[in-house]
C-alpha cells in the first residue's frame, strides 16, 4: 500500500511548472547567507551563474521527477542554489544506469 504513496504524492504536484524553466534563485541572498570576505561572496556569485548557465544549457536532460526533488533540496534554506540543483540533477542522471 506504502508503494503508491510516491504517485499519489507526484500526481499532486504542478509537473509542467517545474519542467520549463530553470528556476530563478537570488544570487546575491545566497552567497551573502554564506558569508566570508568580499573577494569569497564574489567567487559564490560567480560560481552560481556559471552553474544556472550551464543548467539553463543541460535543463531539458532532467527527468522531471529529478528536477522536483532536487529543487526541493537546493531551495531549503532561505534562498536558493544553483552549484546545489546543479550537483543534485547530475548525480541524479549519472546514478541511472546506461541504456
Amino acid at each position: 500500500m506504502l508503494a503508491h504513496l510516491p504517485i499519489v504524492i507526484l500526481a499532486g504536484l504542478p509537473l509542467a511548472r517545474v519542467a520549463d524553466d530553470v528556476p530563478k534563485f537570488d544570487i546575491t541572498a545566497q552567497c551573502r547567507t554564506e558569508g566570508g570576505t568580499p573577494a569569497q561572496q564574489q567567487h559564490c556569485a560567480d560560481d552560481e551563474a556559471q552553474a544556472r548557465q550551464e543548467l539553463q544549457a543541460e535543463w531539458v536532460q532532467f527527468m522531471t521527477s529529478d528536477k522536483m526533488v532536487c529543487l526541493r533540496q537546493s531551495n531549503a534554506g532561505s534562498t536558493g542554489s544553483y552549484v546545489e540543483l546543479q550537483t543534485c540533477l547530475e548525480t541524479a542522471r549519472d546514478s541511472r544506469p546506461s541504456r
